[in-house]
This record gives C-alpha cells, structure tokens and sequence, in this order.
C-alpha cells in the first residue's frame, strides 16, 4: 500500500491544502482541498472515499469530485460514513440546495456515487487492504483510520483531542510503522484547542505517554502561521517518539 498526502494543513493560503490522502491510485481517506493536487485523469479512477467526519476542511472536494468525473465512470463512487455522518451529509450537503443528491443522479438506479456506512471496529477489506475506523473525540461524530496491508499499518488519528481510546487500538497493532496525529493549535491557543476538541503540543505530549508502540509520528492539521511555532513547542513538550511534521506529497508505503 501506499499512502500519498495530498493535502495535510489546517487551513489555506499558498500551498496549504486541507486533509486529503490517496490510497494507492484508487482510495481517498478524506477529501479536503488537498484533492485538487489531481489531475482529472486521476480524479476519474477513485472509486472510494473514506470520510473521518463533516467539517468542511475534510470534504471540501468530494461533492466537486463527483460532479466533475460522474459522468466518465461506468459505476458508482462508493464514499463509506458512519450513519451519524451520512446524516450530516444529507441533511445538510446533498440536500439540492447546497449541491444535489448524486445518489439520484443521473438516476436512482445508475447513480455517480452511492453511500456504505461503516462503524467502529468494522473492517472494509479492498483486495487485501483493510481499512478499519477507529475512534476519534471531536466536535461532531468523528473517526480516525488503521490501514492495514497485512505486512505493515498506518494510524490517522483524524481530528481528535484527548482519547484513550485511541491508544487502546494502536497499542495492539502489532505491525505499526507510522502514526499521523493531529495537533491543530499551538499552546498559546491551548483553551480554544480544548473547547474545539484539537490537540495543541502540550496535550500531545500528554497522548504520546500513553503510546507504547515504536511507530514514526508525524503531525498534521497545524493551523496556517502557526506551524513553526507548533512545531518547536512538540519538539520542547515531547519525548521519546521525536514527531515529524508532515508534508505535502510525502508518501508512506507500508
């Protein structure tokens, strides 16, 4: 498996792109702006997308995506959701008034995307790739990924604060080799990091002490001018795991 990131910031301006992986050429796990660093070509060839939670930063292509390729597929993009996330969704996306139901379009019977709910612990296995939701704890009802190619895994933590859930599930992953884990704030914005349910470095530091694994930590979601400053206060608050930050088009094969 490979994991490419194509979009890896909290916010935008310049080069910064919102959370957006591609899965080999096939699978993206959310769809921020980082969406945008593909060409139509490879647009048309996603077949999947796995979706953390509702905020914008993470489904700002998807409903673009499908409406500028639906036309050249010959079946359906499968975007997987927990059922409070679809919820969401409908509500509030597809709902013909922000951007139409592409489950009814062209038709109901041979639609451009279809929905698949998902749930905690629930695996989805795509020829041997097995990409499972594990938990997050944000603001809306949220979920993070543990991708798993049978010889190695990655965790993406999604956006999350606090949980001890989360170590539960990554200390029994026997063949972790990278973690990605959000730290949206800086410590001089440890209150609002709190009241938004992010993680800023102390808090991380926090987290990272319930970890007994040996996996490559990389960090992600950092608010835009705030990444130095983020970054250096990690490096201070944390030790042992020495985080890395994360890059845009930086690939993990696992």
């Amino acid at each position: 498996m490979r994991l490419r990131t194509l979009g890896c910031s909290g916010g935008i301006g310049g080069n910064l792109r919102t959370t957006s992986f591609l899965l080999d050429h096939d699978v993206l796990i959310d769809s921020g702006t980082g969406v945008n660093e593909l060409s139509l070509t490879e647009l048309s060839v996603i077949d999947h997308i796995f979706i953390t939670h509702s905020h914008l930063d993470h489904i700002a292509c998807m409903p673009l995506l499908i409406d500028s390729v639906g036309f050249m597929r010959d079946h359906p993009l499968t975007i997987y959701v927990t059922e409070e996330t679809l919820e969401i969704l409908r509500n509030h996306v597809f709902n013909w008034k922000v951007w139409p139901d592409f489950t009814r379009i062209p038709n109901a019977q041979n639609p451009y995307m279809r929905f698949q709910t998902i749930a905690l612990g629930e695996t989805v296995n795509l020829g041997g790739r097995r990409i499972t939701p594990i938990p997050a704890v944000h603001t809306v009802p949220a979920v993070g990924f543990h991708l798993d190619s049978g010889s190695a895994s990655l965790v993406f933590s999604g956006d999350t604060t606090i949980n001890d859930a989360l170590w539960e599930v990554a200390n029994r992953i026997v063949n972790l080799r990278y973690l990605i884990i959000e730290t949206a704030f800086s410590d001089n914005e440890r209150e609002l990091a709190i009241a938004s349910k992010h993680l800023c470095p102390s808090m991380l530091a926090e987290e990272l002490l319930k970890f007994q694994g040996g996996a490559e930590v990389y960090i992600t979601h950092l608010k835009p001018g705030e990444v130095e400053l983020t970054m250096r206060q990690i490096e201070k608050a944390v030790h042992g795991h020495n985080p890395r930050l994360l890059l845009n088009n930086q690939e993990f094969e696992f």
